[in-house]
């Protein structure tokens, strides 16, 4: 039942996706926040599916936390659901991502109009000055930037690689960043299709204000997302022992 289940919350999460992106064509005419505003119906939309589908439910911890204005966006990233579920809560962001997911036949067009960042993870250095560059053109705007400290989805209980480079990002912009934790891997995990049933819970964490050097804040973003998203994760398995099965023993 378990996979009948997921392989139905996936076609139908694809086909919800086409839908709303060609119901929305005409919005590619106006501005960015057209493009948000799709976004949210997309999240809420998917949200729905998956609970009612699959029993995988979603809770928001510390959404206090959220402050208004500007800031730097960080969250724990283990799954695909994180890139349409966390967009809800804000009103203008851009998001770092790689420059390939433009080319992607209407889903490109809207990341085009949403005025995100997209950049060539194979340029190194140049990447990030690019990356700095333009979040110190939005940021002053009002806006968020959605950076993902890992750069990529991570398994649960793999060792954590953060980046440098958000460190750089924080120091340059002297922006406030607000850390996400999460157990969302349990549930939505990477290269798989099944959607278990639970839980899966987000916390938005205290944030960190701006003034740190690049070590401490570097050190204390991912001392606070870990600590929590474990936590988290430990908090799943004590309620399913089965999800202890998808973490990652040694990486």
């Amino acid at each position: 039942m378990l996979y009948i289940r997921s392989a139905l919350f996936n076609a139908l999460f694809y086909l919800n996706t086409i839908v709303i992106m060609i119901l929305g064509l005409p919005l590619l005419a106006t501005n960015r926040h057209s493009v948000f505003f799709l976004c949210k119906i997309w999240g809420k939309s998917t949200l729905w599916l998956l609970d009612k589908i699959c029993g995988t439910k979603a809770e928001f911890r510390g959404l206090e936390n959220i402050p208004k204005g500007s800031l730097i966006i960080a969250p724990k990233h283990q799954s695909v659901w994180e890139t349409f579920a966390l967009e809800m809560f804000f009103t203008d962001y851009s998001i770092i991502l790689k420059r390939q997911l433009m080319f992607i036949p209407l889903f490109g067009w809207y990341l085009k109009r949403a005025e995100l960042i997209a950049i060539d993870r194979a340029s190194g250095k140049s990447a990030l000055e690019q990356i700095i560059q333009q979040a110190k053109k939005l940021l002053p705007q009002g806006r968020q930037l959605f950076c993902f400290p890992e750069g990529t989805r991570r398994p649960p209980g793999a060792k954590p690689r953060y980046k440098i480079g958000i460190a750089q990002i924080y120091v340059e912009t002297g922006m406030p960043c607000l850390p996400i934790a999460m157990n969302s891997g349990l549930f939505w995990a990477r290269r798989s299709f099944v959607r278990r049933p639970g839980t899966i819970v987000v916390e938005f964490l205290p944030v960190i204000p701006p003034g740190l050097s690049r070590e401490e804040f570097f050190t204390r973003l991912q001392n606070d997302i870990e600590e929590a998203s474990n936590r988290l994760m430990a908090e799943a398995i004590a309620k399913d022992p089965s999800l202890a099965e998808l973490m990652v023993k040694e990486d």
